[in-house]
């Protein structure tokens, strides 16, 4: 079985993941989500599959290119959903997730997405890449969890949802922000170091990679030091994955700079 079969098997399964997420919300039966989250476990069964061939047939990590890191990152997002899923008992989380995910992997099986793996340029012939990378992705996948979690915050219509919403956004944030500062920050300023001889260079996704972590950043610091919640926080949270989502997209097609080809 190739990579782009194992893929579209994925996608199938992700699109039918949302389509009963939404109906047990509309219908209003919670215990229908269940069989959602299942299916998109199958999902990542066959997406992680078509990860790992990918790999083996490509001799690099799959994430070396917009459609690689799509792939990737839909996949992180998942892997979040299921995390945080058995203990959340938020039933439009699953919901709107997988409306991340499917929007994710739809744009990666664009026809503008070229999918060919090709050979890597020197700068990306390194270790730190699987590193630097993935850690990154994994981080942002779980602030996709806060800024879906602090949307229904600010929507939520009783106190006891506000809570729970709260303190997942809180929890969400707390696994993706030591995540992101060692792959987004630390693995990758080594790596620039190793390849360019330098840890900064001001390049575009790295300032924009700064300006997240500064975001997030705030938004524990007023938490855990000045007691800030509820809605304030789930502003920041927002704002935080808003500008992770420019540092991801936004840099590529509109900003030049060293990490164009990413």
């Amino acid at each position: 079985m190739t990579e782009s079969t194992l893929f579209t098997i994925a996608f199938a399964l992700y699109a039918t993941a949302l389509v009963v997420y939404f109906a047990s919300l509309f219908a209003k039966r919670e215990k229908w989500a269940r069989n959602g989250l299942v299916l998109a476990a199958a999902g990542l069964v066959s997406h992680t599959a078509a990860l790992i061939l990918r790999t083996v047939v490509s001799r690099h990590a799959p994430f070396t290119n917009m459609y690689e890191s799509l792939s990737f990152l839909s996949w992180a997002v998942v892997v979040a959903l299921i995390v945080f899923s058995r203990k959340s008992r938020v039933p439009r989380l699953g919901a709107y997730l997988m409306l991340i995910v499917v929007g994710l992997v739809a744009l990666a099986s664009s026809p503008l997405m070229p999918k060919e793996a090709t050979p890597l340029v020197p700068a990306l012939q390194s270790y730190w890449l699987w590193l630097h990378v993935s850690v990154t992705l994994l981080g942002e996948a779980f602030f996709a969890v806060a800024f879906v979690s602090s949307l229904l915050y600010l929507a939520a219509d009783t106190e006891e949802k506000k809570e729970r919403l709260d303190a997942l956004s809180y929890r969400a944030v707390a696994v993706g922000f030591p995540l992101f500062t060692l792959g987004g920050l630390i693995f990758g300023m080594v790596w620039a170091y190793r390849a360019w001889g330098r840890y900064w260079a001001w390049d575009p996704k790295e300032v924009w990679s700064l300006i997240t972590w500064f975001v997030f950043a705030l938004y524990l610091h007023t938490r855990i030091v000045m007691g800030w919640k509820g809605k304030r926080s789930a502003v920041i949270a927002i704002a935080g994955f808003l500008a992770a989502l420019f540092t991801y997209f936004g840099v590529n097609y509109l900003l030049a700079g060293l990490h164009s080809y990413g």
